[in-house]
């Protein structure tokens, strides 16, 4: 029997690692031979840490949210034939999984990440050694263009025209430069497959070389993915010490080699020139195109640049034929997307799912809908360039031509729902505060566009908004989209755009009525204690750090306006809803 535990960076989170150590101890006082080995993330996030045990016929024990505690109970049951119950996964959590199609995920959570006779196992690296051994690159590059795949970083431009341009370029040296800087809050999707299936983007990458006739890859990721990238340093020395790296790779004349670069951080090194100027040492800034980087790119030579999510398509594009992958999806937007579920959703992390499927579905059938079962208000699709899409259209199809129709954008896939209790105003200058922060400062129109919109919604939100501030954040959001270099700028400007669209009436609320109707700007708000509900339980003044409240138990308590800061600890605490907030 096998034992798996689901040690990616949500597992170890939840305490997966003391859960392993503990299994780990207990198989040896037992002097149990049982294979015990870490896997990537499962997608299932909020059930972490996931143990399973495998039976040599394939039968499976899966229990959710372990701790060390129920370890014992968990291999007694396991040990004497007699499985516990008590912590076993519920089988509506495989359905929601069966609604999946995985492709890019279909080794996370299943192989041993740091094991690359696993990932072999699965078929690994069998779609190098087709394209080296049976395909001309230009096959190559027609396959891709067959499966209609477009790049998953959130521009969903053709992957195989980008191959095709740094196939025809004429230059002798090429580059391969894989972009793992993922940096929109919510989104952990490229990370998970570092984690969980590190070798799929490499053989990705080899693919692309092969192809476009580079020699050399680069992966660019972020230095705050420390597991991933310890991961895929044991990937990339597991993968030459097997010569799938290197010289003579399957006996052909094929040479390809990879290194890492541990990115600081900076959000506008995702796009692919600043991102370049990272990597040649340079400050991390965009450049005009063209030249395209299959034209000039890194070290002024043809370069092509994906994100991990696609690089991690093409090995099973390459073994199943690009029609397969085409056969699934809409339209233009062919194969699957990886989303993050993050936010007010109870069944958080990451899901893959068929192109077209609708945001209801994903949420809903998925996700499991809303934490205590509140309503939905919006979801953000697209992160801090992308915008939020509100209940009216939670039948949207999931594909590129839908998304971006709202006023949204599909963007690396990160997902952030909202309940009723979500200010979009807030929630708008939350998002705007991180590009006018992220923003490298090259162009006016993004460097100082991006802060005049954020000390509006901040007065806004402040109880100070003026008669005209809605239609100049419009001008302002309309001159930043137009007059910015680079999608970050050209992008900054959507998740205050949709909002205002979809939910001018909130901002009017605020600006008019000086009042916040999801109580959550506390300049807005004021919390007084209504004296008939009041019990005297004393516990809002106990917790009151600035001493805003008097009373005591023969008389109701009493908040002091004057002194309070509406930090609502007091509505919070309050056992019997006696704190009333307007």
């Amino acid at each position: 029997m096998k034992i798996v535990v689901g040690l990616g960076s949500c597992g170890i989170a939840a305490g997966a690692q003391k859960v392993y150590d503990k299994i780990k101890r207990q198989l040896d006082v037992r002097g149990a031979n049982n294979q015990l080995e870490p896997v990537g993330c499962i997608g299932m996030c909020y059930l972490e840490p996931i143990v399973e045990f495998i039976e040599e016929d394939g039968n499976k024990h899966t229990y959710t949210k372990v701790t060390p505690d129920i370890v014992d109970e968990i291999l007694e049951g396991i040990f004497e034939d007699n499985p516990c119950k008590k912590h076993l996964i519920n089988p509506i959590e495989w359905d929601k999984l069966q609604k999946q199609k995985r492709i890019a995920l279909k080794n996370c959570g299943v192989i041993d990440p740091e094991n690359i006779h696993q990932y072999i196992e699965h078929d690994g690296y069998e779609a190098v050694k087709k394209c080296i051994q049976k395909m001309t690159p230009k096959e190559v590059i027609e396959e891709i263009k067959v499966s209609n795949i477009r790049g998953r970083g959130g521009a969903g431009f053709p992957t195989w025209f980008k191959w095709n341009a740094a196939m025809n370029n004429n230059g002798n040296t090429k580059y391969i430069v894989c972009n793992a800087d993922e940096g929109d809050p919510g989104a952990f999707m490229d990370r998970s497959i570092l984690e969980g299936d590190p070798h799929a983007v490499i053989e990705g990458m080899m693919i692309a070389g092969y192809a476009i006739g580079a020699q050399e890859g680069v992966i660019y990721v972020r230095a705050e993915y420390p597991l991933a990238i310890v991961r895929l340093q044991k990937a990339i020395l597991q993968a030459k010490e097997l010569n799938l790296l290197g010289s003579n790779i399957f006996d052909s004349t094929f040479q390809f080699d990879l290194k890492i670069k541990a990115g600081a951080g900076a959000f506008v090194c995702g796009e692919e020139t600043a991102l370049i100027a990272s990597l040649e040492g340079e400050r991390g800034m965009p450049r005009l195109k063209p030249p395209f980087p299959a034209e000039k790119g890194l070290w002024q030579q043809s370069t092509n640049i994906n994100n991990v999510e696609t690089f991690a398509n093409i090995p099973w594009i390459i073994n199943q034929g690009g029609k397969s992958f085409a056969d699934i999806g809409v339209d233009n937007s062919k194969g699957t997307k990886v989303f993050a579920l993050t936010g007010k959703i109870k069944d958080g992390g990451l899901v893959e799912v068929p192109m077209g499927t609708s945001l209801r579905e994903i949420i809903f059938d998925i996700g499991g809908g809303i934490i205590n079962d509140k309503e939905f208000k919006a979801v953000q699709l697209g992160g801090p360039s992308g915008g939020c899409i509100p209940k009216e259209l939670l039948d949207t199809s999931v594909d590129y031509e839908s998304i971006n129709q709202t006023g949204a954008i599909m963007g690396s896939g990160g997902m952030v729902v909202m309940d009723d209790t979500t200010c979009m105003v807030d929630m708008a200058k939350f998002f705007l505060d991180f590009t006018c922060k992220e923003s490298c400062g090259k162009c006016i129109h993004c460097r100082l566009g991006t802060k005049r919109m954020l000390e509006i919604l901040t007065r806004i939100t402040d109880g100070k908004g003026q008669d005209g501030d809605i239609e100049l954040l419009e001008d302002l959001g309309t001159g930043i989209k137009e007059g910015s270099l680079c999608g970050l700028g050209q992008t900054a400007p959507n998740p205050v755009l949709s909002t205002i669209k979809y939910f001018r009436e909130e901002y009017e609320r605020h600006i008019i009525d000086k009042t916040c109707p999801a109580k959550q700007c506390k300049a807005l708000l004021t919390h007084k204690i209504l004296e008939k509900k009041c019990i005297n339980c004393g516990l809002c003044l106990r917790n009151c750090s600035v001493e805003a409240i008097t009373g005591s138990k023969k008389e109701a308590h009493r908040i002091h306006s004057e002194k309070c800061i509406q930090c609502g600890i007091c509505f919070e605490v309050c056992p019997v809803g006696a704190v009333s907030v307007y």
